[in-house]
Protein backbone atom coordinates (compact mmCIF):
# COMPACT_ATOMS: atom_id res chain seq x y z
CA UNK A 1 0.00 0.00 0.00
CA UNK A 2 1.08 3.30 -0.81
CA UNK A 3 1.37 5.11 2.30
CA UNK A 4 1.50 8.87 1.69
CA UNK A 5 0.40 8.57 -1.29
CA UNK A 6 -3.58 6.78 -0.74
CA UNK A 7 -7.35 8.32 -1.77
CA UNK A 8 -9.87 6.99 -0.16
CA UNK A 9 -13.00 7.66 -2.10
CA UNK A 10 -15.57 6.36 0.57
CA UNK A 11 -16.21 7.62 4.39
CA UNK A 12 -18.87 6.92 6.70
CA UNK A 13 -21.02 10.14 7.62
CA UNK A 14 -23.37 11.10 10.11
CA UNK A 15 -27.00 11.70 9.48
CA UNK A 16 -28.15 13.96 7.18
CA UNK A 17 -30.93 15.01 9.27
CA UNK A 18 -28.03 15.67 12.35
CA UNK A 19 -25.84 17.39 10.50
CA UNK A 20 -28.87 19.57 8.93
CA UNK A 21 -29.96 19.96 13.02
CA UNK A 22 -26.52 22.37 13.49
CA UNK A 23 -27.15 24.99 11.15
CA UNK A 24 -27.86 28.27 12.82
CA UNK A 25 -26.49 26.74 16.49
CA UNK A 26 -23.58 28.98 16.97
CA UNK A 27 -20.33 27.39 17.53
CA UNK A 28 -19.91 28.68 20.83
CA UNK A 29 -22.97 26.23 21.87
CA UNK A 30 -21.62 23.46 20.34
CA UNK A 31 -18.08 23.79 21.52
CA UNK A 32 -19.75 23.90 25.06
CA UNK A 33 -21.30 21.01 24.57
CA UNK A 34 -17.89 18.84 25.03
CA UNK A 35 -16.08 20.69 27.36
CA UNK A 36 -14.65 23.18 25.29
CA UNK A 37 -11.92 20.95 23.95
CA UNK A 38 -13.34 20.59 20.16
CA UNK A 39 -12.76 24.06 19.08
CA UNK A 40 -10.13 24.51 16.23
CA UNK A 41 -6.74 27.16 17.24
CA UNK A 42 -8.59 30.87 16.14
CA UNK A 43 -5.33 31.25 14.22
CA UNK A 44 -7.72 29.94 11.52
CA UNK A 45 -10.21 32.36 10.95
CA UNK A 46 -13.15 33.59 8.37
CA UNK A 47 -12.22 34.98 5.46
CA UNK A 48 -15.58 35.39 3.26
CA UNK A 49 -18.72 36.48 4.07
CA UNK A 50 -21.24 33.64 4.45
CA UNK A 51 -24.70 34.58 5.34
CA UNK A 52 -26.45 32.38 8.28
CA UNK A 53 -25.44 32.08 11.56
CA UNK A 54 -23.67 29.06 10.85
CA UNK A 55 -22.65 26.78 8.96
CA UNK A 56 -22.60 22.80 8.68
CA UNK A 57 -21.17 19.80 6.79
CA UNK A 58 -19.25 16.46 6.38
CA UNK A 59 -15.48 16.47 6.87
CA UNK A 60 -13.60 15.37 3.74
CA UNK A 61 -10.05 15.27 5.21
CA UNK A 62 -7.51 16.52 2.72
CA UNK A 63 -3.68 15.34 3.98
CA UNK A 64 -0.66 17.74 1.75
CA UNK A 65 2.57 18.22 1.99
CA UNK A 66 3.15 21.99 2.81
CA UNK A 67 2.35 24.18 0.32
CA UNK A 68 0.89 21.78 -2.16
CA UNK A 69 -2.68 21.44 -3.59
CA UNK A 70 -2.84 19.01 -5.92
CA UNK A 71 -4.67 16.87 -3.84
CA UNK A 72 -7.36 19.66 -3.42
CA UNK A 73 -7.61 19.80 -7.22
CA UNK A 74 -8.19 16.01 -7.55
CA UNK A 75 -11.06 15.85 -4.48
CA UNK A 76 -12.81 19.00 -6.61
CA UNK A 77 -12.79 16.73 -10.04
CA UNK A 78 -13.30 13.01 -8.38
CA UNK A 79 -14.85 13.31 -4.71
CA UNK A 80 -16.31 16.39 -3.21
CA UNK A 81 -20.15 17.05 -3.38
CA UNK A 82 -22.37 19.36 -2.28
CA UNK A 83 -22.69 19.44 2.06
CA UNK A 84 -18.97 18.52 2.21
CA UNK A 85 -16.90 20.56 4.24
CA UNK A 86 -13.48 19.51 3.22
CA UNK A 87 -10.59 20.02 5.68
CA UNK A 88 -6.86 21.30 4.26
CA UNK A 89 -4.06 20.09 6.73
CA UNK A 90 -1.34 22.00 5.17
CA UNK A 91 1.93 21.52 7.87
CA UNK A 92 1.11 24.63 8.65
CA UNK A 93 2.91 26.34 5.53
CA UNK A 94 2.72 29.91 5.93
CA UNK A 95 4.58 31.15 2.82
CA UNK A 96 2.00 29.26 -0.20
CA UNK A 97 -1.39 30.13 -0.51
CA UNK A 98 -3.46 26.43 -0.70
CA UNK A 99 -6.26 27.74 -2.68
CA UNK A 100 -7.48 31.44 -4.72
CA UNK A 101 -10.17 32.72 -6.65
CA UNK A 102 -11.01 30.20 -8.95
CA UNK A 103 -10.83 27.31 -6.70
CA UNK A 104 -13.44 29.34 -4.28
CA UNK A 105 -15.48 29.66 -7.60
CA UNK A 106 -15.41 25.97 -8.24
CA UNK A 107 -16.80 25.34 -4.67
CA UNK A 108 -19.31 27.68 -4.80
CA UNK A 109 -20.37 25.63 -7.95
CA UNK A 110 -20.56 22.46 -6.65
CA UNK A 111 -22.07 23.45 -3.18
CA UNK A 112 -19.70 22.60 -1.01
CA UNK A 113 -20.66 23.55 2.72
CA UNK A 114 -16.98 24.97 2.96
CA UNK A 115 -13.83 24.39 3.59
CA UNK A 116 -10.66 24.93 6.09
CA UNK A 117 -7.35 24.93 5.44
CA UNK A 118 -4.18 25.56 8.06
CA UNK A 119 -2.61 27.90 5.73
CA UNK A 120 -2.78 31.23 3.50
CA UNK A 121 -4.92 31.71 0.88
CA UNK A 122 -4.90 34.22 -1.95
CA UNK A 123 -7.11 36.51 -4.30
CA UNK A 124 -8.79 37.89 -0.71
CA UNK A 125 -10.38 40.61 -2.11
CA UNK A 126 -12.95 38.45 -3.98
CA UNK A 127 -13.24 35.65 -1.77
CA UNK A 128 -13.98 38.73 0.72
CA UNK A 129 -17.12 38.66 -0.99
CA UNK A 130 -17.98 34.96 -1.72
CA UNK A 131 -20.44 33.35 0.44
CA UNK A 132 -18.75 30.10 0.76
CA UNK A 133 -17.23 29.57 4.32
CA UNK A 134 -13.77 30.14 3.89
CA UNK A 135 -11.27 29.63 6.78
CA UNK A 136 -7.64 30.03 6.66
CA UNK A 137 -4.81 31.20 8.51
CA UNK A 138 -4.41 34.55 6.79
CA UNK A 139 -3.01 35.37 2.90
CA UNK A 140 0.13 34.90 1.20
CA UNK A 141 0.41 35.86 -3.13
CA UNK A 142 2.83 32.65 -3.60
CA UNK A 143 1.48 29.95 -5.06
CA UNK A 144 1.19 26.46 -4.17
CA UNK A 145 2.80 23.45 -5.28
CA UNK A 146 0.91 20.60 -7.16
CA UNK A 147 3.19 17.83 -6.95
CA UNK A 148 2.11 15.84 -3.31
CA UNK A 149 2.61 13.90 -1.60
CA UNK A 150 -0.36 13.79 0.52
CA UNK A 151 -3.87 11.72 1.37
CA UNK A 152 -7.44 11.91 1.12
CA UNK A 153 -9.89 10.99 3.86
CA UNK A 154 -7.30 9.90 6.53
CA UNK A 155 -7.20 11.10 10.11
CA UNK A 156 -5.71 14.58 10.27
CA UNK A 157 -5.31 17.32 12.73
CA UNK A 158 -6.34 20.48 11.72
CA UNK A 159 -6.24 23.63 13.71
CA UNK A 160 -4.82 21.81 16.49
CA UNK A 161 -7.78 19.49 16.83
CA UNK A 162 -8.40 16.04 15.39
CA UNK A 163 -10.26 15.47 12.76
CA UNK A 164 -11.67 12.24 11.23
CA UNK A 165 -13.56 11.69 8.05
CA UNK A 166 -17.05 12.34 8.30
CA UNK A 167 -16.79 13.76 11.20
CA UNK A 168 -19.19 17.42 11.27
CA UNK A 169 -17.95 20.39 10.44
CA UNK A 170 -19.81 23.26 12.38
CA UNK A 171 -18.70 26.63 11.88
CA UNK A 172 -19.65 30.37 12.53
CA UNK A 173 -17.58 33.92 12.60
CA UNK A 174 -16.31 32.90 15.59
CA UNK A 175 -14.50 29.40 14.27
CA UNK A 176 -14.88 26.02 13.85
CA UNK A 177 -15.94 22.76 15.80
CA UNK A 178 -15.30 19.42 15.27
CA UNK A 179 -18.04 16.82 16.18
CA UNK A 180 -17.32 12.95 16.41
CA UNK A 181 -19.82 11.39 13.70
CA UNK A 182 -20.81 9.24 16.06
CA UNK A 183 -21.28 11.50 19.02
CA UNK A 184 -23.11 14.23 16.85
CA UNK A 185 -26.59 13.00 17.02
CA UNK A 186 -25.81 13.80 21.48
CA UNK A 187 -23.94 16.47 20.56
CA UNK A 188 -26.30 18.20 18.67
CA UNK A 189 -29.44 17.53 21.21
CA UNK A 190 -27.04 19.14 24.06
CA UNK A 191 -26.01 21.85 21.33
CA UNK A 192 -29.62 22.66 21.53
CA UNK A 193 -30.12 22.78 25.26
CA UNK A 194 -27.57 24.92 25.75
CA UNK A 195 -28.35 27.45 22.81
CA UNK A 196 -31.90 27.87 24.69
CA UNK A 197 -30.05 28.58 28.23
CA UNK A 198 -27.73 31.18 26.54
CA UNK A 199 -31.07 32.96 24.57
CA UNK A 200 -32.57 33.32 28.19
CA UNK A 201 -29.13 34.25 29.77
CA UNK A 202 -29.25 37.11 27.03
CA UNK A 203 -32.69 38.40 27.53
CA UNK A 204 -31.69 38.56 31.53
CA UNK A 205 -28.60 40.62 30.62
CA UNK A 206 -30.86 42.79 28.84
CA UNK A 207 -33.29 43.04 31.62
CA UNK A 208 -30.86 43.61 34.35
CA UNK A 209 -31.48 40.08 36.16
CA UNK A 210 -28.87 38.31 35.49
CA UNK A 211 -26.55 39.38 38.55
CA UNK A 212 -27.90 39.88 42.05
CA UNK A 213 -28.46 36.49 43.40
CA UNK A 214 -24.44 35.81 44.50
CA UNK A 215 -24.30 32.94 42.60
CA UNK A 216 -20.48 34.07 42.04
CA UNK A 217 -20.23 35.00 45.73
CA UNK A 218 -21.07 31.64 46.20
CA UNK A 219 -17.92 30.20 43.43
CA UNK A 220 -15.63 32.27 45.59
CA UNK A 221 -16.45 31.04 48.55
CA UNK A 222 -16.56 27.24 47.38
CA UNK A 223 -12.72 27.91 45.83
CA UNK A 224 -11.65 29.30 49.30
CA UNK A 225 -11.15 33.17 48.07
CA UNK A 226 -10.44 36.03 50.52
CA UNK A 227 -12.99 38.87 50.40
CA UNK A 228 -11.02 42.02 52.29
CA UNK A 229 -12.99 45.26 52.83
CA UNK A 230 -9.86 47.44 52.73
CA UNK A 231 -7.00 48.52 49.98
CA UNK A 232 -3.94 46.60 48.80
CA UNK A 233 -0.38 47.70 50.31
CA UNK A 234 0.40 50.69 51.37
Amino acid sequence: MAIGKRVYMKRKLADPEVVKGFVGIPASNVGDTFERIGCMNPRIRLMSNPRGVSWSGNALTIKTRGGDNMLIHYVLENIAKEGDFLIVSNEGCPTRSIIGQNMACSMETLKLAGIVIDGPIRDIDAIREMTLPVYATGVCPGGPFKDGPGEVNVPLACGDIAVNPGDVIVADPDGICVVPRLDAKYVLEQAKKKFEIDQAGLAAAKNGTNYGKQKWSKALNDKNYEIIDDCYGW
